[in-house]
């Protein structure tokens, strides 16, 4: 069997690995286009502030882990799929036939529609390369801006902070992490990271980036300029599917996928940035960004390329971030969910949020700044769906019972099933 993988992301390593363990004598090729051996994007901070070097972003160590796995890895680009004839067209002419193809190409940047954005000096900071020449420029004392302070731009704003720039930060909503917290603790962590030097604009666009001599200014929708020596783009993401146009795959914000993480076409599989798969808190079909996901899609995805029966069960929305010392967490339907409950706790001089929303007596979504505690039960309660039944009510009054909550829920599970 000739298994194919697209992406050497984690999505499409671990799918490799998990393809050698179920079925060892499969053919595995990994085809990525990066001139790199596969790495992490979420080790990019790490390598900005020096705390790893380049080899310290690889995902796996050992110079020789996929050749003594029997895992080739091509450093190519794949132009175009034809899924009749089960065939890859390769950069410079070559073809790539296959018996089980993983698509894994994860997602690109997405650039401002802002004059200047072309310019030297403007970076994303989603390869290796691009970390390259963020250090470069991004010295002690130089002047930076971030533009976007979603998820991605406050991993970037942590690292750019350690390496002691001059740092603004410009986000267009009305507070940092818009797509993960509402606007009370959104707008915690704005305050957080002002109190520790740095310059956050919200409700704030970039209108022009022009240059000025060797350096940039950056030209604000409030009228304001801004000295920059390096601008960095972290505006948004999308999937890598424009090389599937006439392939047959169906997509829409990215390749639909069903349980199994099939597509349209039932032997090519898709997996991490580029999968549109359920969500398990909606039951709809989402694209979700984070490398939790993509190593889960992968491990699925490979076992099911081999014959297996592994089931997705859904994505659960969580993101946990750490902004220069304060922990910031959501999962599920954070924003809660119409006609539902919800309690807050709120201690804004010491950086303290907690926000549970609820569907009936069901922890369905939550929110916390500032306390690491709770976070592997929140995630827990969530995905098994609990009944909390009067627990609902103490977590209404207290929401820092939920620990509380947790075991004596699940404790009342075990009695009621004769484990306990």
């Amino acid at each position: 069997m000739q298994h194919v993988i697209i992406g050497a992301g984690p999505a499409g390593v671990i799918a490799a690995e998990t393809i050698k363990r179920t079925e060892p004598s499969a053919s595995v090729t990994i085809i990525g286009e990066e001139r790199e051996a596969p790495y992490s994007r979420m080790a990019l901070p790490y390598y900005l502030i020096d705390r790893i070097d380049e080899e310290g972003t690889f995902l796996r160590k050992s110079a020789n882990h996929f050749q003594d796995l029997g895992i080739d890895v091509l450093q190519e680009r794949v132009e175009s799929i034809d899924s009749q004839r089960k065939s890859l067209k390769i950069s410079g002419n070559g073809e790539q036939s296959f018996d089980k193809l993983l698509i894994a190409t994860g997602s690109h940047p997405v650039s401002p529609p802002i004059e200047g954005i072309d310019l030297p000096g403007v970076h994303s900071c989603w390869t290796l390369e691009d970390g390259r020449n963020i250090a470069a420029k991004a010295q002690r004392g130089s002047n930076v801006v971030l533009m976007g302070a979603g998820f991605i731009g406050c991993i970037i704003l942590e690292a750019l902070a350690e390496r002691g720039v001059n740092l603004s930060v410009i986000e267009m909503g009305d507070r940092m992490v818009p797509r993960m917290m509402d606007q009370t603790a959104g707008n915690m962590l704005k305050r957080w990271c002002q109190a520790k030097g740095i310059n956050v604009h919200t409700s704030t666009k970039v209108e022009a980036i022009e240059k000025a001599g060797d350096a940039l200014k950056v030209k604000l929708d409030n009228g304001e300029a801004l000295d920059a020596d390096v601008v960095i783009s972290a505006t948004g993401v999308k999937s890598n599917i424009g090389f599937l146009e006439g392939s047959g795959i169906d997509t829409e914000f990215g390749i639909l996928v069903n349980d199994h993480l099939q597509s349209s076409s039932p032997d090519i599989y898709a997996a991490g940035d580029v999968a549109q798969g359920r969500d398990f808190s909606t039951g709809e079909y989402s694209v979700q960004a984070i490398q939790p996901t993509a190593a889960d899609h992968g491990r699925i995805a490979g076992m099911n390329m081999c014959g297996r029966d592994a089931l997705h069960q859904g994505s659960v929305n969580m993101n946990v971030l750490d902004t220069m010392g304060l922990i910031s967490s959501s999962y599920g339907l954070w924003m809660g969910v119409d006609g539902g409950d919800s309690a807050q706790l709120c201690d804004e001089d010491r950086y303290r949020y907690l926000s549970l929303k609820f569907e009936d007596d069901i922890l369905v979504g939550a929110q916390s700044l500032g306390l690491t505690q709770h976070v592997g039960v929140l995630r827990g309660l969530i995905q098994t769906r609990l009944h909390l039944k009067k627990w609902k009510d103490h977590l209404m009054d207290d929401p820092t019972r939920i620990m509380e909550a947790y075991l004596a829920s699940t404790q009342a599970i075990g009695h009621n099933a004769g484990v306990i």
